[in-house]
């Protein structure tokens, strides 16, 4: 009956059974071990697995959580963030005294607790070009958490140059996307998102927002398409894409094709690969590179320490403009910049520079919110404004969360 199961996707196991079971794991697994597509041979198959997880955050959480209680044998970790208190509202695998400490560490931590029989390994880093694919080329299997488009081309090259394949998955808001890229048997990452959307039109979970228990569903998924995708058992995501309204708890599902025309991924990078041309998504800290604030962005963005100078100078009489938030009132009660005049970010893009103060009339004007996207957006709108003014208007790059790191690092993230 395993045999009938696994030849009913056309796809074989991933990985070949290990050693046979201890006692001690058959004890441990004796629920996969009842189930007849699943057995002894494929929970050893799972035993002999290793599978990277690219993100210890909202998704990670959860495919980690269950690739541990699934007696997955090693289980790799990427990721470069450190634990921070607005993490804890969804990313379940940390608690309050992991705050500050790395993801990895954090999460290890809590695999080794909850199943000591698994051996993790845990990358530190950041993933892009340079090392994105001498790590995945370590495991069986990659499954994609990752929150922004630059990391998912780096996922979706390694994987396809590796020839294995890659559970994606993806959240924001109230919605959540799950499939199963794997070159040469199916579509990639590339052929459901052959360029990046346009600057500004996604928001980070950051600017956007996520329902806590969402990355819960879809990183059961994810999870669930690896232990098939490992024993070679059901019908995996590949060519479908699986799309979740939490709101309306619904489900549908489309279906995603190869593009036979499409040339070849020759390198790993960040962009745009393949080899008819450079990269697009470039991938950068500032906000002309997510925010959607035009071609002239990089020229009127400010950065965090350079805003702090002009701060004290403004403080000391020398130097005149008005620093402008237009983030939200909880915003703000977390964490604010001295001096900051609070203006509604829907105010300003209705009305444009009418919808500025008296006291940021007649001066330069830098924006912020939190990370660049919404005075990205801001900026747009009010640069015709300022076109033929002595004044100019910029924004701060990368908003609250640069000033927190680079300058005020005693301030709390959020």
């Amino acid at each position: 009956m395993s045999v009938d199961a696994q030849a009913s996707s056309g796809i074989p196991p991933l990985v070949e059974p290990g050693p046979e079971l201890t006692v001690e794991e058959i004890e441990r697994y004796s629920r996969h071990l009842t189930l007849a597509q699943v057995g002894e041979t494929g929970q050893r198959r799972l035993t002999n697995a290793r599978v990277l997880v690219i993100g210890a955050g909202g998704l990670g959480a959860p495919v980690l959580h269950y690739l541990a209680a699934a007696g997955v044998g090693t289980i790799g970790i990427v990721d470069d963030d450190r634990v921070s208190v607005s993490n804890l509202q969804r990313q379940v695998l940390h608690g309050v005294e992991d705050v500050g400490d790395l993801k990895t560490e954090s999460a290890a931590r809590a695999l080794v607790r909850l199943n000591p029989l698994v051996a993790v390994q845990q990358h530190p880093v950041r993933l892009n070009a340079q090392n994105a694919r001498d790590i995945v080329a370590g495991y069986d299997l990659v499954l994609d958490g990752a929150d922004n488009f630059g990391t998912r081309y780096l996922v979706s090259d390694a994987c396809a140059l590796a020839g294995i394949p890659c559970v994606w998955g993806s959240i924001l808001r109230f919605e959540g996307r799950v499939s199963v890229f794997w070159s040469g048997r199916g579509p990639t990452y590339r052929d459901l998102h052959p360029e990046p959307p346009p600057a500004g039109e996604v928001p980070s979970c950051a600017e956007g927002g996520v329902l806590g228990m969402l990355p819960g569903t879809i990183g059961s998924i994810m999870a669930a398409e690896a232990v098939k995708l490992v024993t070679g058992i059901g019908e995996p995501l590949l060519g479908r894409l699986l799309l979740h309204d939490a709101l309306a708890m619904t489900w549908r599902e489309l279906r995603v094709v190869a593009d036979p025309a499409a040339p070849p991924v020759t390198e790993v990078s960040d962009g745009v690969t393949r080899a008819d041309g450079p990269g697009v998504c470039e991938r950068g800290s500032g906000a002309a590179a997510q925010s959607g604030a035009g071609p002239d962005a990089a020229g009127a963005m400010v950065e965090a320490r350079e805003l702090a100078e002009m701060l004290d100078r403004r403080a000391a009489g020398s130097a005149e403009f008005a620093l402008v938030d237009v983030r939200e009132e909880w915003e703000r009660r977390l964490v604010s910049i001295p001096g900051a005049i609070p203006v509604a970010l829907d105010a300003l893009l209705d009305r444009g520079i009418e919808a500025l103060p008296a006291e940021a009339r007649g001066v330069p004007v830098v924006l912020h919110c939190k990370s660049g996207g919404r005075s990205g957006r801001a900026l747009t709108r009010l640069q015709p404004d300022f076109a033929n003014r002595e004044e100019t208007v910029r924004h701060l790059d990368g908003g609250v969360l640069a000033w927190v790191r680079d300058v005020a690092p005693h301030l709390p993230e959020y």
